[in-house]
């Protein structure tokens, strides 16, 4: 696994020498573009929007944009100076509760590994605390170029961190049109079947019992093709009907998700 941050974390006046590492992996299935009569990939190159020169890493610069066709540059200098001694320091400034975050807040996870074997006691320490509070610690870190809200919590036998977003970040539910026309309180009887439908579907979550559908009938397509196989036509599925009645669905839909019942063993007769 490889390390993609490195630094410490400050809780109180120690600081614990970690490693982060991505927790989590992509595995979408990227498709290349190509060109349709020579079966090859397109190249893209970056060109200029006036002179329409092609430009090369080294004549490209960084700067804001802070009205139209106006921009003001920043040196890579700059930037760093943006970045104190703290960059590669997370000062762990607050303890929560984390059924007090809401999930929007959570952007990506990292696994906190300690550092080379150093700082393991207070590592330990640190993971037992957090695990025994029932807390999780607020910290802010820098990746990237980009500072982040983060929180970290015990997980397994080490600690994971996970970037938030900043509540500046997070777009407000008034955006979103449509939301003033929904009507208040619903049909009591709805809301019943309904509260039944969700008890049927109720689950212990396991992880295990879900799958990326999509992406594993991509890969058999792949695979179909590359040995020559020709895919069959798919069937026309049949069209939902479009169900005018709410209560009428929500029953149908109770129907449907009722767990059938086992015939009882019939008795031997000696």
């Amino acid at each position: 696994m490889r390390t993609m941050w490195k630094g410490s974390i400050q809780f109180g006046l120690v600081y614990i020498p970690i490693k982060l590492y991505t927790a989590t992996e992509d595995k979408d299935i990227k498709l290349r573009m190509l060109h349709k009569d020579c079966m090859a990939p397109i190249n893209y190159t970056r060109t200029c929007s006036k002179c329409g020169k092609a430009v090369t890493p080294e004549e490209i610069i960084k700067a804001y944009e802070y009205a139209p066709e106006q921009f003001v540059p920043i040196s890579e200098q700059e930037l760093n100076e943006l970045q104190d001694d703290s960059s590669k320091s997370i000062e762990i400034i607050n303890f929560v509760n984390l059924s007090e975050i809401d999930p929007i807040y959570f952007e990506k996870s990292y696994f906190i590994g300690p550092d080379s074997g150093q700082g393991l006691r207070a590592f330990s320490l640190l993971r037992q605390t957090i695990s025994d509070s029932d807390k999780i610690g607020l910290a802010n870190i820098i990746i990237r170029a980009k500072q982040h809200l983060a929180a970290i919590r015990s997980y397994g036998n080490g600690m994971l961190l996970e970037t938030l977003y900043y509540p500046d970040e997070v777009r407000s539910m008034n955006e979103v049109p449509g939301l003033s026309d929904i009507a208040p309180e619903n049909a009591p009887k709805e809301v019943e079947i309904a509260s039944q439908l969700v008890g049927q579907l109720t689950t212990e979550f396991k992880p295990d019992n879900y799958k990326d559908d999509y992406r594993l009938k991509m890969q058999k397509l792949i695979e179909n093709k590359v040995a020559g196989i020709i895919p069959q036509e798919k069937k026309d599925a049949p069209r939902q009907k479009n169900v005018v009645d709410l209560l009428a669905a929500l029953e149908a839909s109770v129907r449907e998700t009722k767990p059938k019942r086992r015939a009882p063993r019939r008795k031997k007769t000696v």
